[in-house]
């Protein structure tokens, strides 16, 4: 009878110090994830300002050759989303990269991340009210 009540504990102790390393490994695991963002973000004029500082950052102007030509984000590199040719011309860049996409109010460059996400890049912000947004605070 001793040791069946000696090989019990054993075995509840065993458990319960295995339950702990998952729990420890769960907990440290997930600021890890949180960290790294996934996706497509909406972010506001200031967080879009903040994220050009970044290493590793391109900044993708979605509008029109007209809608440019009327000014723009100074560095952006320019690909129409309402080109026949956007997608293909996306495959050529670096899908490792972090990408903030602009167009005029917001709508287009969200479709251009949503073509971007299904080509494979994790990282991409929208900038919300677009370029007409990012003038109202400059």
């Amino acid at each position: 009878m001793m040791k069946y009540l000696y090989s019990l504990l054993m075995l509840s102790l065993l458990l319960a110090c295995n339950a702990q390393n998952e729990t420890k490994e769960a907990a440290s695991a997930a600021p890890t994830a949180a960290a790294a963002p996934q996706g497509i973000q909406d972010v506001d004029v200031a967080t879009f300002k903040a994220k050009m500082q970044e290493d590793g950052v391109v900044l993708l102007d979605v509008r029109t050759p007209k809608e440019v030509a009327a000014g723009k984000i100074e560095g952006a590199l320019e690909i129409d989303v309402l080109a026949d040719d956007f997608a293909q011309k996306v495959q050529g860049l670096e899908k490792d990269k972090t990408y903030l996409v602009y167009c005029k109010a917001g709508s287009r460059s969200a479709r251009a991340c949503k073509v971007m996400e299904k080509a494979g890049f994790k990282d991409l912000y929208n900038l919300k009210g677009g370029y007409t947004a990012w003038a109202d605070q400059e």
